[in-house]
This record gives C-alpha cells, structure tokens and sequence, in this order.
C-alpha cells in the first residue's frame, strides 16, 4: 500500500483516542519479588574457587615394569607408546612426532 507523504495531516479532533488504557495496566502482571543477590551468589560454586580448606588424597602408584618414563615430556608411558631411544633415554610417541 502506498503513503502518500504530501497529504495533510489529520487535525488533533480527528486523531485518535491517546487516553491512559488503564484496564491493560491493571491485567498486567506483577513484578517479581525482590531477591538479595548476595544470597543468590552464595548457592553457586565458581571454577577456580579457593579450595585451600579441602583435603585431597590421591593414590600414587610405582612405576610399573612395563612403563617408562620419557625423556622429553616426563610422563609414565606403557612400553606399546615407546618411539624410540634418544640417547638411551626412551621417548614417547606423542613426542616424536
């Protein structure tokens, strides 16, 4: 459809009713109650929390004698991941490539 810029524009008897809608504002609903955001931020536990109060045990085991230790990375290997000998010193396949 098609405005025609140049007409007229209607008077203010004819423009249309801008009185306050009332009933709308009433059936609208209600705002939420407020919450304390300190309360909010209490229930959620963040990564990277101070974690200076907990215990943690950890089981450690020997090295076993189908493992090794490379000599780049410094991580226990079983044998089956050895690349190759780098001056007698074993290397693991994820560091020779």
């Amino acid at each position: 459809m098609a405005i025609d810029y140049d007409a007229p524009r209607p008077r203010e008897e004819e423009a249309p009713d801008t009185t306050p809608l009332t009933g709308l504002i009433a059936a609208a609903p209600a705002p939420p109650e407020e919450t304390d955001e300190a309360e909010l931020a209490e229930q959620y536990e963040l990564p990277g929390a101070d974690l200076s109060g907990e215990e943690l045990t950890v089981a450690v085991v020997p090295r076993q004698r189908d493992e090794f230790v490379c000599a780049r990375c410094f991580l226990v290997h079983h044998h089956s991941q050895l690349a190759y000998h780098d001056a007698c010193q074993p290397v693991c396949g994820e560091c020779a490539s």
